[in-house]
């Protein structure tokens, strides 16, 4: 046993012979023992040390073993230290209960039993170094407490961190069981899919977002519970009924039963991709058929040639020359074909003068055919010739979209009407081209009309890519133009009417008044109710 776990034994005597009896009888039960030869230096020693048994002699000068008793008791510290009397005098009960009444636990008579003292005081050391030991648990235990009260209290400021972290993010977090039942839905879930947490916590959130897997939902959720994750796209719909496409990450906690899944939009993302993948074909058969309308064109020149001769050929009959004409028609047709096919393809590099009128017909030639397939009637007024400086292609790209637009919204017959004037713009002090596409199809509604010129936003389903009126709208502001439009219902009819307003004016058109009320007038003010 080290010295710091043995315990103190103070013995207080005025006699040292007595003293050194004490220390020899006490000599094995492995203890400090400390000598005090009166009252007073007892009491010194006390505060000194930690005692754990006091042999005190009742009879002493200055201060009796009485005495020093009450002084021990009266101090907080010594209050249960055990003290034996040693009395050399024969001592009556009172005297025995006035000692038991200043803190005494026994008494010893002179002459002194070696092994009645050693067997009392060793009762004593022992339970006293049980209760230091207790202590020392006691404390040990306190301190383990206490560091793991701090341990749970970083813990829990860690946990709340983290669920601030998780109502931050902007990817939907959610935790569900097995069965799919939703134990936790994050802000990011609410702005995605749309519904509270209040909404949609304690039900299946499958069933609530209408989830389409990759593959068999059982084959995903067991890769899920062997693997311990799973990765994959998945197809949803939000609380509008939107369809989204979401980049899924699935953990599985199998010692609390719950899979953690984070989920983030790719919508726009797939679709982007998709219409990038679109465009480059389109691109590559772009390309094709400007090299195809290229080397057509070289040898059309020399076939209308050839039927120019031979139509005033002296050898032809009337019918022949009849005939030798009509192919002559249908060759400059088809030459004009090859010339508007150069002309998607080819780009000019620096703005020249545009006819819209021209542009408008081209296109409306191209879509000639798709016209007589719908039963579209077409009304078309030009008040100007719509000539401007900018990029040929690029504006019939815009007409093109609007026109085609129109044309797909009445797969069953109807009225396109195309307007075409000038227009006097009091803020910017110029004369600006405005140009009209009205249309009798199924319109656009209310809760569309927010999005119609937003990326990928598309009403076609798997037809359209949701570009066309948004890179038509970017194409117009480039000229410091505007789009607009509006869709109502009149007399039971259904009307859309997109207009583009376009400005700087060719010189030509800019001494022409304005023209473009009367087409205020017709789609405005009346909405196409005669259409």
């Amino acid at each position: 046993m080290t010295e710091a776990q043995k315990v103190n034994i103070l013995m207080v005597d005025d006699q040292p012979a007595k003293l050194l009896s004490y220390e020899a009888i006490l000599a094995n039960l492995d203890a400090n023992l400390i000598k005090a030869r009166s009252g007073r230096e007892g009491l010194e020693l006390l505060l000194k040390h930690d005692v754990a048994v006091v042999l005190l002699d009742v009879s002493m000068p200055e201060i009796n073993g009485f005495e020093m008793a009450d002084m021990m008791r009266q101090h907080p510290r010594f209050q249960k230290t055990a003290i034996l009397f040693i009395s050399a005098v024969r001592m009556s009960d009172l005297d025995r209960i006035k000692g038991y009444q200043s803190g005494a636990v026994d008494y010893i008579s002179v002459p002194v039993v070696p092994e009645v003292l050693r067997a009392k005081v060793s009762v004593f050391v022992e339970l006293h170094r049980k209760s230091r030991e207790l202590e020392n648990l006691n404390r040990e235990l306190e301190t383990r407490v206490e560091q793991r009260t701090r341990q749970l209290q970083e813990s829990e400021n860690l946990l709340r961190e983290r669920a601030d972290l998780l109502e931050l993010a902007s990817e939907a977090i959610l935790v569900r069981d097995l069965s799919g039942v939703l134990t936790y839905w994050n802000a990011g879930a609410e702005v995605l899919y749309g519904w509270d947490r209040n909404e949609v916590l304690g039900k299946p959130v499958h069933e609530i977002l209408g989830t389409e897997f990759p593959v068999e939902s059982t084959s995903s959720e067991s890769t899920l519970v062997s693997r311990g994750r799973w990765d994959g796209n998945l197809v949803q719909k939000t609380r509008d009924g939107r369809e989204v496409i979401v980049a899924s990450r699935q953990v599985y906690k199998k010692e609390v039963g719950s899979i953690l899944e984070i989920n983030r939009d790719i919508t726009a993302q797939i679709r982007a991709e998709e219409a990038l993948r679109q465009t480059e074909r389109l691109a590559a058969m772009g390309r094709v058929a400007g090299i195809i309308a290229h080397e057509i064109n070289n040898p059309l020149e020399a076939i209308t040639n050839a039927f120019y001769l031979l139509r005033n050929h002296p050898s032809l009959n009337e019918e022949a020359r009849y005939y030798a004409q009509l192919g002559e028609v249908e060759l400059a047709r088809v030459g004009h074909i090859t010339k508007q096919t150069l002309g998607f393809y080819r780009e000019s590099q620096h703005p020249v003068n545009v006819g819209i009128g021209e542009i408008i017909d081209d296109v409306l030639q191209l879509q000639a055919r798709q016209l007589l397939i719908n039963r579209i009637s077409l009304d078309k007024k030009y008040f100007t010739d719509g000539e401007i400086r900018g990029f040929p292609v690029e504006l019939r790209q815009v007409f093109l979209n609007l026109i085609s637009n129109a044309i797909q919204a009445m797969p069953y017959g109807g009225n396109l009407r195309i307007r075409m004037g000038t227009r006097w713009n009091e803020a910017s002090g110029r004369q600006d081209l405005c140009v009209s596409v009205c249309d009798t199809g199924g319109g656009i509604r209310p809760e569309h009309a927010k999005h119609l010129f937003e990326p990928f936003f598309t009403t076609k389903a798997t037809k359209g890519t949701g570009l066309g009126l948004w890179i038509s709208k970017g194409i117009v502001q480039k000229y410091d133009g505007a789009i607009h439009f509006r869709s109502i219902t009149f007399k039971g009819k259904n009307i859309t009417s997109f207009r583009v307003t376009l400005p700087g004016v060719s010189p030509a058109s800019k001494g022409l008044e304005s023209t473009y009320h009367a087409l205020g007038d017709e789609t405005s003010r009346a909405p196409l109710g005669h259409l």
